[in-house]
């Protein structure tokens, strides 16, 4: 059971109910609740394209991103047994990090996409699984402890509204947990194929985050070391043509995905400097909380 109630689809006067593998609903059962869609900045055809270069979550940069957020969330969590969502789960390879780590969590996954959702609900099948635009999401407000948003807020136009939407889900001393694109001068044609509406300082998303309502606690990058050679790759990135090639993404991922010097940085970064605050790297890092009371039983980490 869900510790909340969700609203009734469209067409359905009956609340959705969790049963630990579907939801019901008006005599109805699926393991993939869909709300509404939105594909102005992602597509299923895009996920399968990414996922067939990183090979299964495998790439360094991704496995340092989810390293991290689970830090953030292990620092968070108020209690055991709290509500913890991923928007933006897409195949889930956190979902899968969060259900190992918090085992007496209530975990949920989110996406607008809709092929890698019912993989994952098959894949996870005690693990609530809902689509729906995060501009249109359906959770109650203060439902949730901790939410994460890994490389999302960049493909939503209305960023700023979508950061209102979760401060609204989030209960009071909840926390969202955020990573996003660095430097909007870098934005090149890899950029547009991913459909990135922009990239971020780290001023831009802090202040988005406090007009929002958060209190920013945590601020940081990802990627230090590899910093002057991603800039370098970035830069010759904005000199090709935004259609030049549908390959850049399976290129530019497969390039380093191997690379031992990259693998090499990001574990020495996630090992000694994940508790520093960076100056600057490939991705800007946040944890950002709603003011409010903190439960009783206090925060772990």
């Amino acid at each position: 059971m869900l510790p909340f109630d969700l609203p009734p689809m469209m067409g359905c006067s009956v609340s959705p109910k969790w049963d630990g593998r579907n939801f019901v609903f008006g005599g109805q059962s699926t393991p993939v609740l869909e709300y509404s869609e939105n594909f102005a900045g992602w597509s299923d055809d895009l996920t399968a394209l990414h996922e067939q270069a990183v090979s299964g979550g495998g790439h360094p940069i991704d496995i340092a991103s989810r390293g991290d957020a689970l830090r953030q969330v292990k620092k968070r969590l108020p209690r055991d047994k709290a509500v913890i969502m991923e928007a933006g789960c897409s195949s889930g390879y956190l979902i899968r990090d969060l259900v190992k780590s918090f085992p007496e969590a209530v975990i949920i996954a989110s996406d607008i996409v809709k092929a890698p959702l019912y993989r994952l609900a098959k894949d996870f099948p005690g693990v609530p699984v809902m689509r729906f635009d995060l501009l249109r999401c359906p959770l109650p407000d203060q439902s949730v402890d901790v939410l994460v948003m890994l490389n999302v807020l960049e493909h939503i136009e209305d960023d700023l509204g979508a950061l209102r939407k979760v401060f609204n889900v989030l209960k009071p001393g909840g926390a969202l947990v955020i990573e996003v694109p660095a430097f909007q001068g870098l934005y090149d044609a890899y950029d547009a194929q991913v459909r990135h509406f922009r990239r971020y300082s780290a001023a831009e998303l802090y202040g988005k985050l406090t007009t929002a309502g958060f209190n920013v606690r945590r601020k940081s990058y990802l990627g230090l070391i590899l910093f002057p050679a991603f800039v370098m790759v970035k830069l010759l990135g904005k000199c090709l043509p935004v259609g030049r090639n549908k390959s850049i993404v399976r290129e530019r991922i497969g390039n380093t995905r191997g690379n031992p010097l990259v693998k090499w940085a990001l574990e020495f970064e996630s090992k000694f400097l994940s508790d520093v605050q960076l100056p600057f790297g490939i991705r800007v890092l946040a944890t950002a909380v709603k003011p409010g009371a903190i439960p009783k039983d206090g925060l772990n980490g």
